[in-house]
């Protein structure tokens, strides 16, 4: 179960922990991502404090941002059948060039804080 403390503890470490130089250099440089993940935790050490947790939280994180994995699972889920959208077109966001700018770019940070809060939510609630 995801909790408020949870959603919370999300908001300020993806937003308000994170500076500009980690969000516009996390894509393309690992440093930058290791810096953001692990400040993203930071919030979490007031919800547990289990390394298992914390790594798992940190991990995950670092890894969908640092891939930009949240633009594969867009992709998958609009075109997931033969003569689709080719993934050259949607690369950016997932979505395709038809898709207004903002609108592309505010959906996928939607589901890419939606991944992260149920991998919170599942690490802080299953394991131990």
């Amino acid at each position: 179960m995801i909790t408020a403390n949870q959603l919370l503890a999300h908001a300020v470490g993806d937003y308000v922990l994170q500076t500009d130089w980690m969000a516009n250099a996390k894509t393309t440089r690992s440093l930058a991502t290791l810096a953001h993940a692990a400040t993203y935790i930071l919030p979490f050490l007031f919800l547990t404090s289990s390394p298992k947790v914390l790594l798992v939280i940190g991990g995950t994180h670092f890894i969908i941002d640092r891939f930009r994995l949240a633009r594969y699972l867009v992709w998958v889920r609009n075109y997931p059948w033969p003569g689709s959208k080719p993934w050259a077109e949607c690369r950016a966001t997932g979505f395709s060039h038809g898709m207004p700018p903002y609108m592309s770019a505010w959906l996928l940070i939607i589901v890419d804080n939606i991944i992260h809060v149920v991998i919170n939510g599942a690490a802080i609630s299953y394991i131990s």
